[in-house]
Order: structure tokens, then sequence, then C-alpha cells
């Protein structure tokens, strides 16, 4: 574990200003962490009396506003009997009317408490609809009247900032405001670990084991995860608990290779509840013309940014959004091909020679008679339709694959393309996946050199170039199937496969 304060670093100075603040991260990044150890550090200075408590009980009564008070204001008394010594304890909760119980019973301990008061409040976007507006109301109420007679600093700390937690009014999912809570001086979010937390935080590891990490170790653990701290964390637990357990064998790069694709293969919480998000429509508009390598186009300033704020993209100075690192990139299009690789029907593994080997020759007739037979159906698989071709041959070569090999994709905003590389013990293929959209050119011949560098890449001299005709006048699908050979202008030998 890092020191948490070191990536809030502007926290200490807003609460000694009495500030009311908003801290929202994404899921594991250690907000909660961080917010308890300050609130611990904070009382143990004996200036203030700082807790963290949570809301998220409150959330079973999001339409019965008293039944959401007095379970937040129960666990909050159970928490602080916990977290604070007894002279700083509340005293008896004051259950007036519903609707200000909370602003009540804070404003009655700010009044008795020897210290001003730091409020920590967790989770506070687990609340909906009229729980959640009240609650914000009546801290906005008592905000005046601080610190004598109301906490002097309060934080919410949640996944989203204000105008993105969820309601069920005005015609909107989300409050797209933060007027009821207004007051706030400060919006914060928490940054990943940098390259050297990365190396400090594994050093640890070696401190108390003696296990090294070896530095490409490291750095590959790094250039993979960009320093998301439960991806950090959760490669190395794989590899010390589970890969690598003889403490006197040095971690290596291999190994967090090897622990990369079990926990995508596992699909851990993380990774489920990010893949989770891919439903919402505002993420679906945004990462579909990412997977396509399209212009992002009219999408709302809120949205680009929420996705952000939930740490599926990041912006690259020199070049855009982008997806937040190498392993959701990964993640995304296994978490879409899945509704296609369940719809898959047994294929018999032709493409494999007598020895285990990957014939690629064949396993291009098996991919051609698989689509003939079975490709339109299951196009109906996705809602993400701009990229529904590629979704299906992905679902296609992950049955590949899984007999031993990997499949790698890269991806971004205005590439106009996908690309793939299949790596089967001593075979890699690089492949090239292009759309021909309507009031466009036919992309072959733009293809054509884009997959002629990317071979050149990744070091082979054979690809696959596919052109999926997405036009609405396009020939009928079992008609524009074909194949024929090309080669590049660096003399590279391709196959075009028109689908």
């Amino acid at each position: 574990m890092l020191p948490p304060s070191v990536r809030l670093p502007n926290l200490s100075r807003l609460i000694q200003q009495e500030g009311y603040f908003v801290v929202h991260a994404p899921r594991q990044t250690g907000k909660t962490t961080a917010m308890l150890a300050l609130a611990k550090q904070l009382t143990e200075s004996g200036r203030y009396a700082a807790v963290m408590v949570s809301a998220e009980v409150g959330s079973a009564f999001n339409n019965d506003l008293g039944g959401a008070e007095l379970a937040i204001l129960g666990t909050w008394r159970d928490t602080i009997a916990v977290r604070l010594p007894q002279d700083l304890q509340p005293p008896a909760w004051t259950y007036g009317s519903p609707g200000q119980r909370i602003r009540s019973s804070l404003q009655s301990w700010a009044q008795t408490c020897q210290r001003p008061l730091v409020l920590f409040i967790d989770e506070i976007d687990s609340l909906q609809d009229e729980a959640l507006i009240s609650v914000l109301r009546q801290l906005r109420d008592g905000y005046p009247n601080r610190p004598d007679n109301f906490p002097m600093s309060v934080g919410l700390i949640g996944m989203r900032d204000v105008r993105d937690y969820k309601v069920a009014s005005g015609g909107s999912d989300k409050l797209n405001t933060a007027s009821p809570f207004n007051i706030k001086d400060r919006s914060l979010t928490m940054r990943n670990f940098n390259a050297t937390e990365v190396v400090q935080l594994y050093q640890q590891h070696t401190d108390d084991t003696g296990q090294v990490f070896n530095p490409d170790a490291t750095q590959t653990a790094y250039n993979l995860t960009q320093g998301q701290p439960w991806l950090v964390n959760a490669l190395a637990k794989e590899i010390v608990e589970e890969l690598v357990t003889d403490t006197s064998i040095p971690i290596t790069a291999e190994h967090i290779h090897q622990a990369k694709e079990i926990l995508i293969a596992r699909q851990d919480t993380h990774l489920d509840s990010l893949a989770e998000r891919l439903r919402e429509p505002r993420v679906k508009a945004i990462i579909e013309p990412i997977l396509a390598g399209l212009a992002l186009g009219d999408t709302p300033d809120d949205d680009r940014q929420y996705l952000v704020d939930l740490g599926l993209l990041r912006r690259e100075p020199n070049a855009g959004l982008t997806i937040a690192n190498p392993i959701y990139r990964e993640v995304i299009p296994r978490v879409l091909t899945a509704g296609a690789s369940d719809s898959l029907p047994s294929i018999n593994p032709t493409w494999l020679t007598k020895d285990g080997s990957l014939d690629v020759d064949a396993l291009l007739q098996a991919f051609i008679k698989f689509w003939h037979q079975h490709g339109e159906p299951l196009l109906g698989t996705t809602s993400f339709h701009e990229i529904a071709p590629h979704i299906v041959l992905m679902a296609f070569l992950h049955r590949v694959v899984n007999g031993g090999g990997t499949l790698e994709r890269e991806y971004a905003i205005g590439r106009d393309r996908m690309d793939l590389c299949l790596r089967y013990k001593n075979v890699t293929l690089g492949i090239e996946l292009k759309a021909w959209r309507d009031k466009t050119r036919d992309p072959e011949e733009e293809g054509l050199d884009q997959l002629d560098s990317y071979l050149e890449r990744i070091e082979v001299n054979y690809g696959w170039l596919f052109v999926f005709d997405r036009r609405k006048n396009a020939p009928p699908f079992s008609e524009r199937l074909g194949t024929r050979t090309a080669t590049t202008k660096k003399g590279r030998s391709v196959v075009i496969i028109r689908a």
C-alpha cells in the first residue's frame, strides 16, 4: 500500500478552508482507503473530529425518505462508535420529521463536539431519487451554519461527480447539475499510480519476502495497467500467490503477461463491473466509434467526461480520447463478443495439423465456410451494429486461440480500422478489419497500406485484409463473400477477404 494522501494533495487545504467537496473516481482506485487514512490522520492531529461514514444502507429506501434517514443515521452511529474516541461521540440523534433528521442530527453533534467536525460520506452515489435529493439538500441547508453548528467540512465520496448522480425525475436519469450540492468548492478525482509508485509498491513485497520484481516486470505492469490501482495489485497478487509461489524465483515480464491473460479470462468483479457499463447508451455511443476507428461526432461533453470519470477512457495529449489502459482495451472487445461466442455452433478445428500446429490456409477456408453458413444471423447478436462483423470474426477467432494462442487488438479514434494479431505457437498472423460504409470509397487500397505498416510492426510478411461491406445497397450477403491474393507496396503477401 502507498500513502493515499499523495494522490489527493490539495485535500488538507480544502478542509482547513472549511470546504465542502466531492471526491470521485472509478471503483477500486483507493478512494475509501485514502479517506479512512485521512480521517484518522486528522483526528490524531488533535484539531478535528474526522470520520468516514457510508450512505450505502440508505439505497434500499430510495423512495422512503424516512426509512433511508433512519438506516443511514443508525449505521453512522455504529461507525462513529468504532472510529472516534468516546469524548468525540455524538449525542442521541434527533429523530424529527423525515427530510430534516440528518441536518438536525449533524447540527446537534457539531454544537456539542469539542472539535470542528469533518465528515466524509462514502458511497453517496448509491442513493437515488428522493433519498439522494433530500440528503444533498440537508447538507446544503446546514452549510451556512458551519463550523459551530454544522460540520466544518464535508466530502462526498463516490464514483461520479454530483451532476451524474442518479435520479428519476425531470425526464432524465441523472441530475445534470450540481444544484442540490452547489456549495461544493471542488470536485477532485484520484489519479492512478505513476511508474515510480508501481516500483515502490512492488518493492514492498520484495522487502517482505525477498522475491524480486525485475525492472522489465514492473515496467510491463505499468504499461498494461497505466497505474490503475486495482489492476496493479491484482497482477502482482495473481503472480505471487498462484504463478510463482517460490520467493527465490524473480518475477519477469512474461509472468506479468501470464497474469494479465488469467485476469481477463476470469473476469473478476472489477472487470465484470467495467463490462456492465457497456450496456449504458451514453457509454455505447462513445465506445462504439472508438472500436470502429471513427470520429466521435456530436457527443455531449458531459458524456465524454463521464467515461473519463468512470476510468474507462483517458485523454492522451497527442491522441485525444483513448481506452484507459491495454487491459481494458482487451476486456471491452472480449465482453462484446460474448453473445456471438455463446451463439456459435460447434466448429471442428480443421485448421490444426496432426502435430497441433496452426495451418493458416485451412483456417481461412474454415472461416469462409463458417461465415457463409452462420455469419448473417450472428450479426444480430450484438447491439454494436457498427462493428457487428468485427465482433463475429473475433468470436470465431477466440475459438481458435482457446487451444493455446492469443488474440491481440489495436483500435483508436480516427484510425478507421481495427488490427488483430493472432499468435498460435510459432505462427503470427496479422489481420486488418475495414468497413465500407455509405458515402465512402472502397477502403481496399487504404487497407493494404495500413496492413503493410501493421505487418512490419509485428514483424511478419503475411496477413489478411477484411473488407466488410456495410453499405445499404450492398449485394446480398451470400454474394459478396469472396477472397483474392494481393501484394503490398513493400512486397508482403496478403489475402483480401470481402464479406
